[in-house]
């Protein structure tokens, strides 16, 4: 599930890849999350545990983690 507060910010972002790490932990990112001062990266397991302090400054709140449901149904 994509989820973002600007619409027009998410149509020039790039998909998240291998290659974007947790700033937390260092496992892939599947969270990427647009403030004022940069980006931040997280997984889904820190994603959510910082979600609630972030959530009201981000600019942006790109969340691929239905990417994860996926690969575990195939």
């Amino acid at each position: 599930m994509t989820t973002t507060h600007s619409p027009s910010e998410t149509a020039t972002a790039h998909e998240l890849s291998a290659l974007d790490r947790c700033d937390s932990c260092g496992a892939q990112a599947y969270v990427r999350v647009r403030i004022r001062s940069g980006e931040l990266f997280f997984c889904g397991h820190h994603a959510s545990e910082v979600k609630p302090a972030l959530a009201p400054a981000a600019l942006e709140w790109l969340d691929e983690t239905d990417r994860l449901i996926a690969a575990d149904a195939s």
